[in-house]
């Protein structure tokens, strides 16, 4: 089969398209062919082993996985003598976790893995972007237990991350304010932003305003300013905390009535069923900004690592 690979930490050239073997799926595991994947901040953090840090875990020299891609659609081509949730023919969408491999031709997952039958009215395309930034937002807006009525910031609302969190916001009843530059104002309106700030032009937390919960998807708040405009008991999620935020963060929450949630995402397959619910009824919607074929993954990868995409960028394998 076709794959994306790399076997260096590096620049978007270390991605090469190779044949490699097809994978076989074990007892309790299916095979899919996938149709759709895309490229997250996630990806290219660990392509180039940004922070450093990224090597501990995943290889000091070079990569011990050589085939990323965390998130996929796709059609089921066979299962496990044991697997009785999926048989082929099915479409399908989620997310890999930790064990990547979604920029192949075909990606083995555990039956009970976070997989969901694709919402029929969505392309391939459109489903492979949702399980990123909607597995992300969901994780961190459960921890955080956002009621009705309460107020919500999404710093980075145009983002991967933020234009789910701000939607999974509205699907708990909270008013959300949404910051993000000039040219995304009317991409977020259109998302259900009940308010919207253009940090281009005015300081974000200059209006004197107190949030039950600031989301800062991108890193980019300061800190203090962050907890000086939470309420009370407010929570401050920081969705891409570096290792300085996550201890600031912990020792905020040990000390005070305020919490700071950071740490690692886990999500199942329960979770993705509740986004393919809330794709179903309109009420989460992707974005797409970008789609490229296979074949471009240095081009996607370079594109995304600039910073200025909206929403998300898809990679097609038809």
């Amino acid at each position: 089969m076709k794959a994306i690979l790399y076997t260096q930490y590096g620049s978007p050239e270390v991605l090469q398209l190779k044949e490699v073997e097809k994978p076989l799926p074990k007892d309790h595991e299916i095979l899919l062919r996938v149709k759709a994947t895309a490229v997250n901040s996630g990806d290219w953090r660990l392509r180039k082993a940004d922070p450093f840090a990224v090597r501990l875990a995943f290889g000091l020299m070079k990569p011990k996985r050589n085939i990323l891609g965390s998130v996929f659609s796709g059609e089921v081509e066979s299962v496990g003598k044991e697997v009785k949730r999926f048989k082929p023919g099915d479409q399908v969408f989620g997310h890999t976790d930790m064990r990547f491999g979604a920029y192949g031709e075909y990606l083995c997952m555990p039956e009970s893995g976070s997989v969901a039958l694709k919402p029929g009215h969505l392309t391939h395309a459109e489903a492979a972007v949702i399980p990123f930034g909607g597995a992300a937002a969901y994780h961190f807006i459960k921890k955080a237990a956002i009621q009705p009525g309460q107020k919500v910031l999404v710093y980075g609302a145009s983002g991967a991350v933020g234009s789910a969190a701000m939607q999974l916001a509205r699907h708990f009843g909270a008013k959300v304010t949404a910051v993000c530059s000039t040219a995304n104002t009317e991409l977020v309106r259109s998302l259900g932003a009940d308010y919207v700030i253009d940090y281009t032009k005015e300081e974000v937390l200059a209006n004197g305003e107190s949030y039950d919960v600031i989301f800062d998807t991108v890193n980019k708040m300061p800190f203090s300013r962050s907890l000086k405009s939470l309420n009370k008991n407010g929570r401050l999620i920081l969705s891409a905390a570096g290792l300085p935020e996550m201890l600031r963060g912990f020792w905020t929450s040990m000390t005070s009535s305020q919490k700071v949630l950071t740490g690692v995402i886990g999500h199942s397959a329960e979770d993705i069923n509740f986004i393919k619910m809330l794709l179903e009824t309109g009420e989460l919607k992707p974005v797409v900004d970008r789609t490229f074929p296979l074949e471009q993954m240095a081009e996607a990868h370079r594109y995304v690592e600039q910073g200025h995409k909206k929403g998300n960028v898809a990679v097609t394998l038809d």
